[in-house]
């Protein structure tokens, strides 16, 4: 059994905490997913000593932190100051990826509707060539005051590949991918190598899918006719300092691709 890959992270409804430092190779990080519905509308909860970042994938969901409430939609995001308590609940449905780690200082709680990330060409942008090409949104990024935490979604085009050229930022950045909006029969590969790539390992990844990164080069492709969607978070190892998006090492066998 594969320990990078963890399976069907969006098939359990409430909040569902499936990669934290104590059962993975992650060092910095936790994943979770709240998914509410008729069967659970609301849920309370509180990171003690984490920061906090919130993805809205799907649905809507009011989040009270303290005194305050926001209204998320579809890839609106918001950042938790570490420790403070929060309620996350619905009237129809919703979906959330939940990301969280350790950090020492003090940041404010700050809303980022998705609106302002497509109107900021910074932070919405199409990168790659032809059979690379994919949408990227920065979501929690040098737009936030964070400690560790950065966070986006990338959606490829059909049969592209993603994370292309193959890049690692291990010395930096700690990084899961999980996918979404993949229905069936939709799948994609994941590849992770240190080196040769004879010695690659190489995920079949579908909707729900997480994928841990703490090292390595991880390009990924999606099938003909399916594209791929993940949010990518990533956990800074030095706090403020090694919180920078884009900064990486490519292989350099396939820098000009």
């Amino acid at each position: 059994m594969s320990k990078r890959l963890i399976g069907g992270t969006a098939s359990l409804e409430g909040r569902n905490i499936f990669i934290h430092p104590g059962n993975s190779s992650m060092v910095e990080m936790s994943y979770g997913r709240i998914r509410l519905g008729k069967a659970e509308r609301r849920v309370d909860f509180e990171n003690k000593g984490q920061e906090t970042g919130l993805v809205c994938l799907s649905g809507t969901a009011t989040v009270t932190v303290g005194q305050q409430s926001f209204e998320m939609q579809a890839k609106d995001a918001l950042y938790i100051s570490k420790g403070l308590s929060m309620a996350v609940e619905t009237t129809s449905e919703a979906d959330l990826v939940e990301c969280s780690a350790k950090v020492d200082g003090e940041y404010p709680v700050q809303f980022v509707p998705y609106a302002s990330v497509r109107a900021d060409e910074k932070r919405h942008f199409i990168a790659g060539s032809d059979s690379s090409k994919r949408e990227i949104d920065i979501m929690l990024g040098t737009n936030v005051n964070a400690g560790k935490l950065v966070v986006g979604v990338t959606s490829s085009l059909p049969g592209n590949w993603t994370s292309w050229p193959p890049h690692e930022h291990a010395a930096m950045l700690e990084e899961i991918y999980v996918f979404f909006d993949m229905p069936e029969p939709a799948f994609g590969l994941q590849l992770v190598y240190t080196d040769g790539i004879s010695a690659a390992e190489v995920e079949v990844v579908r909707d729900g899918d997480a994928v841990l990164l703490p090292e390595g080069y991880h390009p990924n492709v999606a099938i003909p006719g399916s594209a791929l969607n993940f949010v990518w978070m990533m956990a800074a190892h030095r706090e403020v300092t090694d919180r920078q998006w884009g900064v990486v090492t490519v292989d350099p066998r396939y820098a000009q691709n």
